[in-house]
């Protein structure tokens, strides 16, 4: 039987995972990327996505991450994310109020006020959030 490995997950204000598991799945800024244990060493930057990770239960968990680092050592995963909640702690009517906020700010023409580039990152964020919330189910 495989061995596990030990998931670390960091924001600058708090330990959001702190468990083993059996897999580690992220998104990478070059694709996702899987980590089992005895992998070889490596680090990489992430995109705003979800972290899946199988609990040493066998039970699938998510976390949304809004970009970071990763780095993968043949016994941990530690991700420090600029941001990340676990799926179950997403306020899905918080996400939807954000996503209406950029959609808005969006929709204006031209305003020099508008950090447009921010915008879009803003309601990636949302809808990615929004999606994982709504996928209680899987």
């Amino acid at each position: 039987m495989a061995e596990n490995i030990h998931l670390e997950i960091v924001t600058p204000e708090k330990s959001v995972v702190s468990e083993d598991a059996k897999i580690v799945m992220a998104p990478g800024t070059l694709g996702e990327f899987g980590v089992l244990s005895g992998h070889t060493p490596f680090m990489t930057s992430l995109k705003v996505g979800a972290v899946r990770y199988v609990d040493t239960s066998g039970k699938e968990r998510f976390v949304f991450v809004s970009g970071g680092f990763a780095e993968a050592l043949p016994d941990r995963v530690t991700i420090l994310a600029e941001s990340a909640e676990r799926r179950r702690d997403i306020d899905i009517d918080r996400a939807k109020a954000a996503q209406k906020r950029a959609e808005e700010r969006l929709a204006r023409e031209r305003d020099e006020e508008i950090d447009y580039t921010r915008a879009k990152a803003a309601l990636m964020r949302a809808i990615l959030r929004i999606r994982l919330a709504e996928t209680r189910s899987i």
